[in-house]
């Protein structure tokens, strides 16, 4: 448990700080392409129909080294994140890794120039203290064996979550924001659930590993969220993209490694962690609505918005 508890934190602290250096990276790629934009006095190659970033700006954004780095963090975060998922029932590893939102918004405070008001650091204290409440009463996780076509149901269902959300996300564009967060938690959600059930780990079989359908939910899962988290990076507020990613990728996950896969509590504190949970995604829904209405205040050194930039093409 104590190992598992220290990977899932060190995982949450590589995906904050990872979400931080791509909304920094994602925003100066913005930034430029309006520019060029602006100086050639073309249309919107940057944007969809629909106000959305192009999937040329999108990958454009993904060159930049602070996404880059940002993306070396989330691979490791990721590695982290599995391995946790192995080690504790996934409401307890999801939700500590979710908490990556509290480093989220304490790191924007210097490098995205946002400011937290009183009801962002209430809405951080729920997240932290529903943390403790879950820590303490997280019994034994269960076994992670399912039928195969469990298996199947993972894989299919990430992949119309991915695939469907990426063109739903292209249609809303600069409205969905929170929308692509949201798709992009439950591609997460997908991809734990998908390293929770993997056949051939222990004891490691290649072979076996690779005929599993879960093995490539957890890719779908992975890749796709993460291409997602990207775009709503790009158009929206990283403190609201980030606490809507959360929310996708605790509820699901945590409700199937309860329902499903025999995840419990200690005894007689069944209450503590359902009150940890319902605290743990009503405060993360909590900074995304603030982050929603509260849109982040550049410092006196940066440069104009430019999730504003790119809406105007």
């Amino acid at each position: 448990m104590i190992v598992g508890l220290v990977t899932a934190v060190a995982a949450s602290a590589c995906y904050g700080v990872g979400s931080v250096l791509q909304a920094v990276g994602s925003r100066r790629s913005a930034r430029e392409e309006a520019a060029k934009q602006a100086e050639s006095g073309g249309g919107s190659a940057a944007v969809t129909g629909y106000g959305g970033p192009s999937l040329s700006s999108t990958a454009k954004a993904a060159v930049t080294w602070e996404f880059i780095l940002g993306t070396i963090l989330d691979f490791v975060g990721f590695g982290l994140g599995a391995l946790a998922a192995r080690l504790l029932p996934l409401f307890l590893s999801q939700t500590i890794i979710s908490a990556n939102l509290v480093v989220t918004a304490v790191l924007g405070i210097r490098l995205l120039g946002i400011k937290l008001h009183r009801a962002d650091w209430t809405s951080i204290g729920v997240v932290c203290g529903a943390l403790v409440l879950l820590g303490i009463a997280a019994g034994p996780e269960g076994d992670g064996h399912s039928p195969r076509a469990t298996h199947w149901w993972v894989l299919i269902v990430t992949f119309v979550v991915i695939v469907g959300g990426t063109l739903l996300v292209r249609f809303l564009g600069a409205n969905g924001a929170i929308v692509a967060g949201l798709l992009s938690g439950l591609g997460f959600g997908g991809l734990g659930i998908g390293v929770r059930i993997l056949d051939g780990i222990d004891p490691f079989d290649l072979g076996e590993l690779l005929a599993d359908p879960a093995l490539y939910a957890v890719l779908i899962g992975g890749i796709g969220g993460m291409y997602l988290h990207t775009i709503a990076l790009q158009i929206g507020s990283v403190n609201g993209a980030t606490a809507a990613l959360v929310v996708g990728e605790t509820v699901v996950p945590g409700a199937v490694g309860v329902l499903w896969l025999g995840d419990t509590s200690r005894d007689g504190l069944g209450w503590m962690a359902g009150l940890g949970f319902v605290l743990a995604v009503s405060g993360a829904v909590a900074v995304a609505y603030f982050g929603k209405h509260a849109p982040e205040e550049p410092s006196a050194s940066a440069e104009p918005d430019p999730a504003a930039a790119v809406a105007r093409g």
